[in-house]
């Protein structure tokens, strides 16, 4: 059957339940997705990239032809995104820079070291987004930044913080997209501390200097992440969760939920609801955490699907920003992008098509078995027809086409790296 043929019958499908197909796919086609650059060189960036990957996260696996320069990387992003359906943005961190060479320390990091990616955007069509790196980085190898006890070192990551706020506001003032900047740093003691008040204390100090000046948030909207440990940070991790939503509440700020960033019997989808019950908007980072903060690919399982519907049914489309955030070396990088980006897209996609009026008008009528018998029946609903239709509609890579042409681009272009 048909692409289109197939695509007609599950309008008529979708139709009984009151869900209108193309509109759907219309929705989900504008909503923006940012897709990390850093799966494409395991987190090495541009200021050292032979430098160790420190502050408690790891990339592993040694897969060949991963990106060794910022034209290399960006190729390779080019090529992914040619699989991946929707509105696109790629999210950047500092140490990606183009210095053109010379040696810029993390505090002196301005616009003027990415008006060629902003150009390259431009002419890609992308957004961009913006992180600043505190982490990998002399000044943070004994596990603290802004929360640092050396008053001296504090000012060098505050200045890094406040700069980055500048870059951020510059590619959304170039590209007309707000640009999201996010705030994770990776301070935390590897055994218990007795005095974690006081270093919270330097924390918050460094948060009120960095977010003293206000920006313009049509061009730049800023979030803090918090994480619950990281290697060499078991027994404390100073942005906890209760830190950063007080933080967010504080300076009007944007709360990022990371998938891999809370216990493991934590739910990113439970939480959506409730933090914006309080806070303007959020920042998603999406990712899959394997018993931990382990950054799997994104595949299109329970809770993936769990947070697409989440926004959906609590109309929050225009309040949650859509991040990616794993990293895996151990299988070809671009395929990495192509997958887990697809399977972002297909999670909106289930969502966008799922008849909510129709289960909460049961909800609200306190009719749970209808509830859940609807929910259960409509998990066989020709899915897989639309989603196809939708990748077509994009002029992307319909089914299983794209795996082998991303097979020979490793054998033409990986390979030789």
């Amino acid at each position: 059957m048909s692409t289109q043929k197939a695509l007609e019958c599950a309008r008529e499908i979708y139709a009984k339940y009151g869900v209108d197909v193309d509109a759907a796919m219309k929705s989900v086609a504008e909503t923006p997705v940012s897709i990390h650059c850093w799966q494409g060189d395991d987190v090495a960036g541009f200021e050292n990239p032979d430098g160790d990957l420190t502050g408690g996260i790891q990339s592993t696996g040694n897969y060949p032809g991963k990106a060794r320069t910022l034209d290399e990387l960006r190729a390779d992003f080019e090529f992914a995104a040619k699989f991946i359906p929707g509105k696109k943005k790629l999210a950047l961190h500092a140490i990606y820079l183009d210095a053109a060479g010379k040696k810029v320390e993390r505090n002196e990091i301005g616009p003027e070291h990415f008006t060629s990616w902003v150009q390259w955007a431009k002419e890609k069509g992308f957004g961009l987004d913006y992180n600043p790196t505190f982490f990998s980085h002399p000044l943070s190898a004994d596990g603290l930044t802004l929360s640092h006890s050396d008053p001296a070192i504090r000012k060098y990551w505050i200045e890094h913080g406040i700069n980055s706020r500048h870059v951020a506001e510059y590619f959304g003032r170039e590209l007309g997209q707000t640009a999201m900047n996010n705030f994770w740093v990776p301070d935390g003691f590897k055994d218990t501390p007795v005095n974690r008040a006081l270093t919270r204390s330097y924390l918050a100090d460094s948060y009120d200097q960095i977010f003293a000046e206000k920006l313009n948030e049509e061009y730049t909207q800023e979030a803090v992440e918090s994480k619950v440990f990281g290697i060499g940070a078991e027994s404390c991790t100073i942005g906890s969760h209760e830190f950063y939503m007080g933080c967010a509440m504080k300076h009007d700020k944007l709360l990022t939920l990371d998938t891999g960033h809370y216990h493991p019997t934590e739910l990113v989808s439970d939480k959506i609801s409730g933090v914006l019950t309080y806070l303007k908007a959020v920042m998603l980072h999406v990712s899959r955490p394997v018993r931990w903060d382990s950054d799997h690919v994104v595949i299109f399982d329970d809770e993936l699907r769990a947070i697409a519907t989440e926004i959906k049914r609590g109309g929050f489309e225009k309040r949650v920003n859509i991040g990616l955030d794993f990293f895996d070396g151990s299988i070809n990088r671009i395929a990495c992008w192509a997958i887990g980006s697809r399977n972002m897209q297909k999670a909106l996609l289930w969502a966008a098509l799922e008849p909510v009026a129709m289960l909460q008008k049961f909800e609200a009528e306190g009719d749970y078995t209808s509830r859940l018998a609807y929910l259960e029946e409509i998990k066989t609903l020709p899915f897989g027809a639309v989603w196809n239709a939708y990748c077509e509609a994009q002029n992307v890579s319909v089914g299983d086409s794209w795996i082998a042409e991303m097979k020979k681009y490793e054998r033409e272009v990986l390979s030789a790296r």
